[in-house]
C-alpha cells in the first residue's frame, strides 16, 4: 500500500518512521515534510491546506490511504474533500474536528455528557469578559482563546490583573488572530498533567499508554506556553485503574456524545487531562496525534501502526488484537531554536545529528529542519525531537540528553528536567 502523510513536524517524522516499518507499506510520502522524513521515507512538494494539489497527487501515485498530522487541515476538512473523492484518509471530519478546533464547543459538549471538566464561561464580547473577571472573587483562572493557536492560545494567571491583560491580549489584541473571537474562561484546576491518546473508528475505542508532555518554555514548568517541550511514556502518574476511570468517565462517553450530535468521530481523540485530587478532568481534546508525545509513543510500539489506522479507517477496530508495547520507557527532548516561542533565527546549520543517531535506543526526530544544498538546517521553532528507550524512565532520560549533547547549532537549547516528575528522588 502507498501511504501519504500530510505535515512537516516531528509527529510526522514519527508516523512516516513507524508506518514505513510496515511489511505493506510500499511507498511513503510526506507532504510537504522535512529534512527527516527525506531520509526515512520521501518528500513531495505539497503545502498540508493544498487540498487540490493533496488530492491530485494521492490520485495519480495511488495512495491508499492518507494519514493528517497536524490540527490545521483537519479543521479545515481535508477528510471531507479526499472522501468525497473516494479516497481513505485517517483522521475527522470538519464537523467532528470541532472538538479541538472550538474550545467553546468542546465544553459545551462536555457539559452535555457530563465529563468531568473545569467549570466555565463563554464570551463574545470584551466588556461583558472583562465585567465578569471583575466582579468575580480574585482566583487563579485560565482563559482560552476558542480557535485553533498552535498550542498556544491558552494563559494560564494566577490573578485578576493577570486575566485582564490575558483578555486584553486574546481578544483586544488578536495575538492569535481571529482564534480569539470567542473567549473561554475557566477555573483553574490543580494536580499534574497527563496526556491519553486513543485511536477510534466511532464505535471502539483503543487507548495507547498514558504520556506526560512538558507546555512551558523553561525548567520547572516556568515561562510561556510553547507548543511542547517534550514528553515522556508512560507516565507513573496515570495507573491501569485511573486509565480504566478516563476511558469509562472521559474517553467513552465523548464519543457517544459525538455521535449523538451527528459529528461521529474517527481518529485519533487526544484527551488533555489534569489529575486533581478529585480525579482526572479533561483540560482540552485535540483530534490528532499529538507533538511531542508522539515520538516516545512510537518509538514503544511494536505493533504494525499501518494495520491499526487501517483498521480504524474500515471500522474494525473491534477486530484488531491488543497493541504490543516495547516494556521500556520512552523520553523525548524538543531541541529549539533561540527566542522560541517568540521570534527565532531560520537556516542554521545543524552539526552532529550522525553522531547521535548512531546511539544504542535513540531516534532524533526532524520538526523544523529543511535540506540547503545537501545541509541540514533549521526551519522552525522546535527543530528536533530526541527520542530514547532505557530500561528505567531515568535511564532513557540519560540516553536521550547524552544524544542532545550530541547535536549543535547556535543558539540552540532545550529543558534539562524532562520526565523528572516520574524520577523518584
Amino acid at each position: 500500500m502507498n501511504v501519504l502523510i500530510v505535515g512537516n513536524g516531528g509527529r510526522e517524522h514519527a508516523l512516516a518512521w513507524k508506518i514505513a516499518q510496515s511489511p505493506r507499506a510500499e511507498r511513503v510520502v510526506v507532504a510537504p515534510g522535512n529534512a527527516g522524513t527525506a531520509r526515512d521515507a520521501e518528500n513531495v512538494d505539497l503545502r498540508a491546506d493544498d487540498f487540490a494539489g493533496l488530492v491530485r497527487f494521492a490520485k495519480e501515485a495511488r495512495i491508499g490511504l492518507t494519514v493528517v498530522g497536524p490540527e490545521a487541515p483537519l479543521a479545515a476538512g481535508i477528510v471531507d474533500v479526499f472522501e468525497r473523492e473516494g479516497l481513505r484518509i485517517f483522521g475527522p471530519t470538519k464537523a467532528a474536528a470541532e472538538l479541538e478546533s472550538s474550545k467553546v464547543f468542546c465544553k459545551d459538549l462536555l457539559r452535555s455528557a457530563n465529563v468531568p471538566s473545569a467549570d466555565y464561561r463563554t464570551f463574545r464580547e470584551v466588556e461583558r469578559a472583562v465585567t465578569f473577571l471583575q466582579q468575580r472573587e480574585d482566583v487563579p483562572i485560565v482563559v482560552k482563546a476558542d480557535g485553533l493557536a498552535a498550542g498556544k492560545g491558552v494563559i494560564v494567571c494566577d490573578n485578576r490583573q493577570q486575566a485582564l491583560e490575558a483578555v486584553d491580549r486574546i481578544a483586544r489584541q488578536k495575538v492569535f488572530g481571529e482564534a480569539g473571537n470567542q473567549l473561554v474562561i475557566e477555573e483553574r484546576l490543580h494536580g499534574e498533567e497527563a496526556s491519553v491518546l486513543a485511536i477510534t473508528d466511532g464505535q471502539t475505542i483503543v487507548t495507547l499508554p498514558p504520556a506526560q508532555d512538558h507546555k512551558r518554555a523553561k525548567d520547572g514548568d516556568q515561562g510561556p506556553n510553547t507548543g511542547g517541550m517534550g514528553a515522556y511514556c508512560p507516565t507513573p502518574l496515570v495507573d491501569d485503574a485511573m486509565l480504566h476511570a478516563i476511558e469509562e468517565q472521559i474517553l467513552v462517553p465523548t464519543v457517544h456524545a459525538m455521535k449523538r450530535s451527528r459529528r461521529p468521530f474517527r481518529g485519533v481523540l487526544y484527551a488533555g487531562l489534569m489529575i486533581t485530587n478529585q480525579g482526572p478532568k479533561i483540560l482540552e481534546y485535540n483530534v490528532r496525534f499529538g507533538d511531542p508525545e508522539t515520538q516516545p509513543l512510537l518509538m514503544r510500539l511494536k505493533t504494525d501502526l499501518l494495520d491499526v489506522l487501517d483498521a480504524a479507517v474500515e471500522g474494525r477496530l473491534d477486530r484488531i488484537a491488543p497493541l504490543e508495547w516495547d516494556p521500556r520507557p520512552a523520553v523525548c527532548v524538543v531541541m529549539a531554536s533561540e527566542g522560541y516561542p517568540d521570534e527565532y533565527p531560520k537556516g542554521l546549520p545543524i552539526r552532529g545529528l550522525d553522531d547521535a543517531a548512531a546511539l544504542p535506543d535513540v531516534k532524533v526526530f526532524h520538526a523544523g529542519t529543511a535540506l540547503r544544498d545537501g545541509q541540514v538546517v533549521t526551519s522552525g521553532g522546535r527543530v528536533l525531537g530526541v527520542t530514547a528507550l532505557g530500561d528505567t524512565i531515568a535511564l532513557a532520560k540519560l540516553n536521550a540528553y547524552s544524544a542532545v549533547r550530541k547535536i549543535r547549532w547556535k543558539g540552540a537549547w532545550c529543558r534539562k528536567d524532562i520526565s523528572d516528575k516520574a524520577i523518584k528522588p
